[in-house]
């Protein structure tokens, strides 16, 4: 009967290989701050590109969810552990963390590009909330390291997770960290 096994609809699609295309990690690694972030799937998407690219990730209290083990396994996360996470009270408390960190917040009502800012490896990328986006206190305390992503549609803003992923990717690019692509056997998944 047609259906009756789990994957059958997959059946003539690609499946993964053991074989991924990887780079080496940029040192040090990009820092994405996430400031009081609401939409748990947003999270989840973000961690993923930061495991992915072994890149930081901050999140700011408060979180608009839980991010305990048993929240993370419930929603289907099996890449948490190789998240390197920062769990953070304040903004402050990520300065005080991370004095070395040059910041860059991200903005919709920012008016200049990302693609024109000179990024490196250490940077801090900031995002704010889904709803209302960056506190106007820490916009007015960075107004000089405030960016946005140019689109050419009419829509208000890019999804967070989409976003950071643009960010990240264009700072891995400047920093060379993209060069030298190479196909790496993974492990046997168990």
């Amino acid at each position: 009967m047609a259906g009756s096994r789990k994957h059958d609809h997959l059946v003539g699609y690609e499946r993964s290989s053991a074989a991924k295309l990887r780079v080496g990690p940029v040192t040090p690694p990009l820092r994405v701050v996430l400031v009081e972030p609401e939409i748990p799937p947003n999270t989840g998407s973000i961690a993923r590109t930061c495991a992915a690219t072994q890149s930081a990730l901050h999140l700011i209290e408060p979180l608009g969810f839980r991010i305990d083990e048993r929240s993370v396994k419930r929603a289907g996360i099996d890449y948490w552990h190789l998240v390197d996470l920062h769990v953070h009270a304040s903004f402050d408390a990520f300065e005080a963390a991370h004095p070395d960190a040059r910041v860059h917040l991200l903005s919709a009502n920012a008016t200049r590009s990302i693609f024109e800012a000179e990024l490196r490896p250490g940077d801090a990328f900031v995002f704010g909330r889904e709803s209302v986006g960056l506190p106007n206190s820490l916009c007015a305390r960075f107004s000089e390291a405030m960016w946005s992503i140019p689109t050419s549609g009419a829509v208000r803003s890019l999804n967070l997770s989409n976003a950071v992923s643009v960010v990240v990717f264009e700072a891995l690019r400047q920093a060379g960290g993209l060069r030298d692509a190479r196909v790496v056997a993974d492990p046997p998944q168990k």
